[in-house]
């Protein structure tokens, strides 16, 4: 057992209390599920710090913890809300819709009071006077206020000879605003007055009464609305929908409408082969265009090798949404330098932001460009690794240069660099920054539910359909996301049982 000292016995103790105190209050504001995780959290750590003789605990547990938390649990919160119909017009639980709703009153014009506020010391006074055509005809006055209550001021009729000191500018009432939002004043007859406007106070009729069952009735209508938990909202029986709805489990519909639903099938079967497309086309050229140059820079009898390595890896030093803003300019159809050089030679000025297949092309060439340095720097070092005999050897052969690169070079650097070669195409994969900045996706596929660019990869979809279209759907951009991680995750397991497999050869 450790033996602690008393100093961090007491530490201990205020962490244990603390912990205690948060836990409480997480379960007074209604989440007991996040209260209990809280919990267990705090006394894993207080039992691994304080009881625990295991010293390797006390390195792994922060590290643990950090995985769960920012790996392990945003994962599973996706994954649990693409089984929800979780979006911007499902947003609360059932319980807070159904409050927000109940919550909605109006003020019946008929009966509303002008009021006044009126200094008395620190206090204010609040008088009512009976609008044109009011009901109520006496005018009313409170007892001194702080502008903090919370229950009910009953006010008292104003006889016609009390003085009261002058009323405060509308510039002050509009300064105990928030005060005068909070009060609840009780007429003699019983009617309760709330905060109307500026210039008065009114009785509130509510819009909706709860029924049994958890339903719903429309005061001016009496049409009952009852909670669907299939679709989320407040249904009456005519079909008619309340806002807002509340979100519920939906089960694998955001899956089956994925995959099942035509206008959703087409867009996202298209996006995907675009994804598997452009990720596999950027590291085939990246890879190629760096070892290419690689292999050249290797070359003993080049001169100004160093000046020409260090002008072909500015692109990566250069940040990439700063190279990615410049080649929006460049590729600009009307005043772009690239366009401008096509037309002078050619006579032609693409319309490369318009045109579905030139931005692909676009987006190639920009990705290439940025990931062309990565790949020469790889590949250079992997070169330098070659044992020098073999090409020494091959030069006594006659082989050519093509026959080192074939024979030699390619062979041994392409172990090493597969790996590296699947890392780049996962990383592509979720390339979100050039796709966002360069084309947004766009142009986008007509007559689609959802919105959907022909140059959109999965992530850049996910992205639209969860903060970009109308309706905010978060559930089913979680679901799009789980099979991301899915097909993500498969890549690094591929690349780390080539990695295993590599190190069991050597």
């Amino acid at each position: 057992m450790n033996k602690l000292q008393p100093t961090g016995w007491a530490v201990a103790a205020a962490v244990a209390l603390a912990l205690l105190w948060l836990v409480g209050g997480m379960v007074q504001a209604g989440n007991p599920v996040w209260a209990v995780l809280v919990l267990a959290l705090g006394v894993a750590a207080l039992y691994v710090y304080t009881v625990s003789t295991s010293l390797a605990w006390r390195y792994l547990f922060p590290g643990v913890i950090a995985m769960v938390v920012f790996i392990a649990f945003p994962l599973l919160y996706t994954v649990q809300i693409g089984f929800t119909n979780y979006s911007s017009n499902n947003l609360l639980s059932e319980a807070r819709a159904k409050a927000y709703l109940l919550d909605q009153a109006e003020v019946v014009e008929a009966q509303t009071m002008g009021y006044t506020l009126h200094a008395e010391g620190n206090a204010v006074r609040l008088v009512l006077r009976p609008g044109e055509g009011a009901a109520e005809a006496t005018a009313y006055i409170s007892p001194p206020l702080s502008l903090t209550e919370t229950a009910p001021v009953a006010m008292a009729p104003l006889p016609a000879d009390q003085a009261i000191s002058p009323a405060l500018p509308m510039r002050e009432v509009i300064a105990r605003r928030a005060g005068l939002q909070g009060l609840k004043l009780a007429l003699p007859n019983g009617t309760q007055l709330l905060y109307a406007g500026l210039r008065e106070f009114g009785p509130f009729t509510p819009q909706w009464q709860e029924q049994p069952g958890g339903a719903l009735k429309q005061t001016a209508t009496g049409t009952v609305y009852t909670p669907n938990h299939d679709t989320g909202y407040f249904e009456s029986a005519a079909g008619e929908r309340l806002q807002p709805g509340f979100t519920v489990g939906i089960a694998w519909a955001n899956y089956q409408r994925l995959f099942g639903d035509p206008d959703m099938r087409g867009p996202f079967g298209a996006i995907f082969v675009w994804t598997v497309v452009f990720a596999g086309l950027t590291v085939l050229f990246s890879a190629g265009i760096g070892m290419t140059l690689a292999v050249v820079l290797n070359w003993e009898a080049l001169k100004y090798r160093t000046l020409y390595r260090t002008l072909l890896f500015l692109p990566y030093a250069v940040p990439g949404f700063i190279s990615i803003l410049v080649f929006k300019g460049l590729f600009n159809q009307n005043f772009g330098e690239i366009n401008a050089l096509l037309n002078s030679v050619f006579g032609v000025k693409p319309a490369w932001f318009a045109d579905p297949f030139l931005a692909k092309v676009m987006l190639l060439i920009v990705n290439c460009w940025m990931g062309y340095p990565y790949f020469l720097v790889l590949c250079t070092g992997l070169i330098k690794a070659i044992p020098s005999d073999l090409y020494e050897a091959s030069a006594i052969a006659g082989a050519k240069p093509l026959t080192n690169f074939f024979k030699i070079t390619a062979p041994l650097i392409a172990k090493p660099l597969t790996p590296l070669l699947i890392s780049a195409f996962a990383f592509n994969f979720n390339n979100f920054v050039l796709i966002s900045l360069l084309t947004d996706g766009r142009p986008d596929y007509l007559n689609t539910k959802l919105p959907a660019g022909t140059n959109d990869i999965l992530v850049s979809y996910t992205y639209r359909i969860a903060f970009t279209d109308a309706g905010a759907n978060f559930g089913l951009a979680a679901a799009i996301s789980t099979v991301i991680f899915f097909m993500v995750a498969i890549l690094s397991l591929a690349n780390l049982k080539l990695t295993q497999k590599n190190e069991g050869k050597r």
